[in-house]
């Protein structure tokens, strides 16, 4: 049987509160304490790469990526039009120019061809989201960047868990990004994580976040930095979900599975498609209907009856402070917008109530035809 039914709600339980436990009994409950370093020591060896540095965000992990690698005024970033809002204000908190691409319509991440049609001489990296934690064409992304002399950031803050060509994500970029927030797959509360395996850069980003502080001359800054530390009460729930990581991503995989299985006969129904070297940690799942229909009378039906979801991720071109940017129709990623639907992914569901969650909607689903739904 099933309870209450939950969109992306944190998996928090006795494990988690051990660590916690001893972490307040320490003392440790700041930016310093030794569970800082053993979970960066565990993130990257569960990654394959040489080192990982944790931050307060993964919005703050882009951050101080882009300021790392040297970009700033008169660059520009190329991004997928359709991710969340996060990808791109770190891109005009540097004084750079985001330049947006549109995305492919079976995988919903950013088209490698539109990355080389907005290629120009200003272009120093691009940003390639691996989206509801489905994995980037990054071989394609990588040849790209190599022979255009770009740097490539991988935003994996929603694709821990996920590989591609049998690597994690997060491991093929300069410097690549994740996030810990209450959503996500392993959650710290907040929390993100810079990875990679340039020892130099990761180096100076540890020494960023500290308010570039040189610990030799005591309160001594020679840069300006960053209060972009993560705490010791952070990272130890960080370090008990990890030891569940593999247990939350059978579970997300399980949910998805069951997903296609009980909607595969709704034939206007699509579902996310991975590329073939490709597997997604499937941290939601999400559909899109071929067919028009009323997105917000069918989600308050759902709420109505107990199932949560929510609206893919409204193209960035659409706010305000980036509209200037919308020159082009970005055809697939308002499409996605407009019919895609994110249902019931934590990892607190059981399967008897995703099966139920897939009832619901099935019953429900005709309505959204209705004109007066």
């Amino acid at each position: 049987m099933y309870k209450e039914i939950y969109l992306d709600a944190p998996n928090i339980g006795k494990l988690e509160k051990d660590y916690l436990g001893r972490t307040i009994d320490s003392g440790f409950v700041s930016t310093f304490g030794p569970y800082v370093s053993k979970f960066e020591g565990e993130m990257a060896k569960y990654l394959g790469i040489k080192r990982a540095v944790s931050t307060q965000s993964g919005t703050a992990a882009l951050h101080i990526t882009l300021c790392e690698l040297g970009i700033g005024k008169g660059d520009e970033v190329i991004v997928p039009a359709l991710t969340f809002i996060a990808t791109v204000n770190p891109i005009a908190y540097v004084g750079a120019e985001p330049v947006f691409a549109d995305v492919d319509m079976k995988t919903w991440n950013i088209s490698s061809s539109e990355i080389e049609k907005k290629i120009t001489k200003k272009t120093k990296a691009v940003i390639p989201v691996h989206f509801y934690g489905n994995p980037c064409n990054m071989n394609e992304i990588m040849d790209i960047a190599r022979r255009h002399n770009l740097y490539v950031i991988e935003d994996a803050t929603e694709s821990l868990g996920a590989k591609y060509d049998k690597r994690h994500t997060g491991t093929f970029g300069d410097l690549n990004c994740f996030s810990f927030n209450g959503n996500k797959t392993i959650t710290t509360g907040g929390g993100g994580m810079v990875a990679g395996n340039d020892e130099n850069r990761l180096g100076h980003i540890k020494f960023l976040i500290n308010q570039a502080r040189d610990e030799s001359k005591e309160y001594y800054h020679p840069e300006i930095g960053f209060n972009y530390r993560m705490t010791n009460l952070e990272a130890a729930l960080g370090l008990a979900q990890m030891e569940r990581l593999d247990a939350f991503l059978g579970k997300k995989k399980e949910f998805n599975k069951i997903y296609r299985e009980e909607l595969k006969d709704i034939n206007f129904i699509r579902f996310q498609e991975e590329y073939e070297k490709a597997e997604s940690s499937r941290w939601l799942s999400c559909i899109t209907f071929e067919e028009e229909l009323n997105i917000t009378g069918l989600q308050k039906k759902l709420k109505d009856k107990g199932i949560p979801t929510r609206r893919i991720f409204m193209p960035v071109t659409e706010f305000p402070p980036y509209r200037r940017y919308k020159k082009e129709s970005y055809k697939n990623s308002y499409r996605i917008y407009e019919r895609g639907l994110c249902l019931p992914s934590s990892t607190v569901n059981s399967e008897d109530g995703i099966r139920h969650a897939c009832k619901v909607l099935k019953e429900t689903i005709q309505y959204a035809y209705s004109p007066v739904y």
